[in-house]
């Protein structure tokens, strides 16, 4: 039993490329740090502004890294993925901080807005410099491998941000900044350089998929793009309202919020890969997407359950959302990365990106009025039924296909 289970995992594993495990490390350094974000609706509670504040706070992250999905496909493109990541995280890494330094309503929102432009353009390069160093036949095993990093460094990173939280929520915007920072150096420590001409000579990929030479002339892609709008909304629920019902309504302080975040990356960095593995070339990707959106639907409906252990509720709930992520999200990257080319990556990796942007912008204000207005069951009862909807919508995209 114990060997059949080392076999599945050193498979799950096999294949990818050094630069592919380089890269992993570099992402895992980054996100041990990831604490501001998740925290930043408690944050802005604690220094006294409303719940609705905090919300558009998140959201102006949500404008700013729109932006910069953008800005960074384009840069991405035109420059390189190599550079463009590395520049993205060094001052990314030097705005944490300076965040963490800001008191006025204002002067938050200000520097959340270029901190977020310059943050997440790093995505659509990092998605190119994924499917640069692997092939078509370990894509979606390489995107997990990058997602386990971050979804470890997300548990480091929840666990630790907790932690210091409830010492001073100062430190998490130090620990943010120097991690990314970290990271920065990392990359060109550990991966060697790679120039926007070798990254354009990387054989053409022979795909069944016809590709246009534009995103945005992609139709099948751009119906896509709008039902990841729809998916994200509700995935992003995550990093806003639900942080503020564990605390409002079910009473957990900030200790046990960090170690129910922490709980969602490491159920990721111990079965991701082996789900992936599992499933890969077996299950159309619009299908598991279906599954995941039907399974994220379910997670919202378990919040509504009324158990009096409101840790129990917490964690139950977290467990069905991480399993959701897991049968959907992996594949997300290789669907979209399969209907594009060298030449147009960027665009698309940009496109995907600023549809997650979007979204965060959308979720984070309404979620958090519909949570002022109409309380947090009515809510989850909301968002668990937009999940359904978008399962519907997958679904109908497969059977288009």
């Amino acid at each position: 039993m114990l060997n059949a289970t080392a076999n599945l995992y050193k498979n799950a594993y096999a294949g990818l490329s050094r630069r592919m495990w380089l890269l992993a490390v570099v992402m895992l350094i980054n996100r041990s740090g990831t604490m501001v974000l998740p925290f930043m609706t408690l944050y802005c509670k604690h220094i006294g502004y409303t719940t609705q504040q905090g919300g558009w706070v998140v959201a102006i992250y949500g404008i700013g890294s729109l932006i910069g999905a953008f800005l960074g496909g384009k840069i991405s493109d035109r420059f390189g993925f190599y550079y463009t990541q590395f520049f993205s995280l060094l001052c990314g890494g030097f705005l944490f901080i300076t965040l963490g330094q800001m008191n006025s309503y204002l002067s938050i929102c200000t520097c959340t807005f270029f901190l977020s432009m310059v943050n997440e353009s790093f995505r659509p390069a990092n998605s190119t410099a994924i499917a640069h160093y692997s092939t078509p036949a370990n894509r979606t095993q390489a995107f997990s491998m990058v997602r386990l990093a971050i979804n470890l460094g997300w548990g480091i990173g929840g666990g630790l941000g907790g932690f210091l939280a409830s010492i001073n929520y100062h430190l998490l915007f130090w620990v943010d900044g120097c991690t990314n920072i970290c990271a920065a150096l990392l990359l060109l420590w550990l991966l060697p350089k790679v120039t926007l001409a070798q990254q354009q000579k990387k054989p053409k990929e022979a795909v069944t998929i016809v590709k246009t030479a534009s995103a945005y002339k992609d139709k099948t892609f751009l119906y896509f793009i709008c039902l990841q709008v729809l998916f994200a909304i509700c995935f992003f629920q995550l990093f806003t309202t639900i942080p503020l019902y564990f605390k409002e309504g079910l009473h957990l302080n900030e200790f046990w919020i960090g170690a129910v975040m922490s709980m969602n990356g490491l159920m990721i960095a111990l079965f991701e890969m082996i789900i992936v593995f599992k499933l890969e070339g077996r299950v159309p990707y619009l299908r598991l997407m279906t599954y995941g959106s039907i399974l994220m639907a379910t997670s919202f409906f378990i919040l509504n359950i009324p158990l009096a252990n409101g840790f129990l509720i917490a964690a139950l709930a977290t467990a069905v959302v991480t399993f959701a992520e897991m049968t959907a999200m992996p594949f997300m990257n290789s669907y979209y990365i399969s209907r594009s080319s060298e030449g147009n990556r960027g665009q698309y990796a940009a496109l995907y990106t600023m549809a997650w942007s979007a979204a965060q912008v959308i979720g984070s204000t309404s979620g958090t009025q519909v949570a002022h207005s109409a309380g947090f069951n009515n809510l989850w009862w909301i968002i668990g039924s937009i999940c359904l909807a978008n399962a519907a919508g997958y679904f109908w995209l497969q059977k288009k296909r």
